[in-house]
């Protein structure tokens, strides 16, 4: 096959994903590329559910008996032992990845009142909030969830939905976003101390998350490299994310087919309509080998044969790409709902991996330490792929590029 075919192969994928997802996904404001579902879910502004009685009454038909409860020793005996305040507080953390306190201001800024009081026949905001948090650290079956909690199947899935809409509407303004100013001067100096590159404001990687087959479009859902490797059939939607030198995401983007490699993701978020708009002139966000070099990106060598200048750049830079590879890694230990194929609809799933994005935030801004025994191993379809050297965006990003490999030699002399 020559190469215009293969332009033209590529061409007609980005097309029929393009027009999938514009029914789908609509692009944030500039503070950030989060790909919001266009089914508009009714978000409230706080928690205050109260309204949709049939989603939060405990006594639907879902729920599980007393007597069903008591034998499995889970369902509403389980939360209030939780809800304790006496309850241990590393027992708190190892089931909901954060502490107590950081797990109450969550549910302070959702409610409405700074409480977690409940009205008759509705579940507490609280309550709701637990259930969210621990369907995302498990991955559990909604099933599984309903019966931990004693509440109904439906109810679980209108808080975990609901939860994700308000965290994404509430939160995310105050814990996902670019940096403003003084907080670009600081993430430069560290970026520098880690790596003696200037003007580094960001890491940048793609992950994947696995979906059950979509009723359309499912060739552009397909994931070859994930199908080869496992050999079996799989599809995804890939995660895009920019973090600081403390793994904090700054910037997502969220939902596009799997079948999509890193610079045709990087093309359809706003952070690439963000560089064109000239706000990202003089700084560079770091990719790995699936992006191309430009004005404002800067990769590694890619040739076979690296001079030393080029060997130690991609060293360097190696440091910096390693920041985002393991946020994704500690976003993946924590939620464990985005390593395994989710039940959880496609036009919802940018809603859910986007809560997860924030709580990551919000985690790490706390200081919540990372349990080791959540650290898994996961592999993206873009690794070890390569953008060829002739896709280069501009001769000014080589020579910047060159420049720098340049210093950093002459640094270590």
């Amino acid at each position: 096959m020559n190469d215009g075919d293969d332009n033209c192969k590529r061409r007609r994928k980005e097309r029929f994903a393009d027009e999938d997802f514009n029914d789908m996904n609509k692009s944030s404001n500039d503070q950030n590329s989060f790909l919001m579902s266009t089914h508009k879910r009714k978000t409230r502004t706080m928690l205050g559910f109260y309204d949709s009685v049939a989603s939060a009454s405990v006594n639907q038909t879902e729920t599980q008996s007393p007597n069903h409860d008591k034998q499995s020793g889970l369902g509403r005996s389980w939360w209030d032992e939780c809800n304790r305040p006496d309850y241990p507080e590393d027992e708190f953390k190892k089931v909901f990845r954060m502490s107590k306190s950081t797990f109450e201001l969550i549910c302070f800024e959702l409610s409405s009142e700074g409480d977690a009081s409940t009205l008759r026949n509705a579940i507490s905001v609280k309550q709701r909030v637990a259930v969210c948090v621990w369907r995302l650290a498990t991955g559990e079956p909604l099933r599984l969830v309903s019966k931990r909690f004693g509440l109904g199947i439906s109810a679980c899935r209108e808080s975990v939905l609901e939860v994700c809409s308000a965290i994404c509407s509430v939160l995310m303004p105050k814990y996902l976003g670019w940096p403003d100013v003084k907080s670009m001067r600081k993430i430069k100096e560290e970026f520098e101390v880690i790596s003696w590159i200037p003007n580094v404001v960001g890491s940048m990687y793609t992950t994947h998350v696995p979906i059950a087959p979509p009723k359309t479009c499912v060739a552009a859902y397909f994931n070859k490299r994930q199908t080869e490797r496992n050999r079996k059939t799989s599809y995804s939607v890939t995660v895009q994310g920019v973090v600081d030198p403390r793994g904090v995401f700054t910037d997502v983007c969220i939902g596009w087919p799997g079948s999509m490699n890193d610079d045709q993701v990087l093309e359809k978020s706003a952070l690439y309509q963000r560089a064109n708009g000239g706000l990202l002139n003089g700084v560079w966000v770091v990719g790995s080998w699936g992006y191309p070099l430009m004005d404002w990106v800067l990769v590694p060598y890619r040739q076979h044969r690296l001079t030393w200048t080029q060997h130690g750049f991609n060293e360097k830079i190696g440091e910096i790409q390693r920041v985002a590879k393991e946020a994704f890694g500690r976003l993946k230990g924590r939620w464990r709902c985005l390593l395994s194929r989710t039940d959880v609809k496609l036009p919802d799933l940018a809603v859910v991996v986007g809560a997860c994005c924030v709580l990551h935030n919000i985690c790490e801004m706390k200081g919540e330490g990372f349990d080791p025994d959540l650290r898994s191993e996961f592999f993206d379809d873009d690794d070890d792929e390569m953008v060829p050297d002739v896709d280069l965006r501009s001769v000014s990003s080589m020579e910047a590029r060159d420049a720098i490999a340049h210093n950093l030699l002459h640094h270590a002399i």
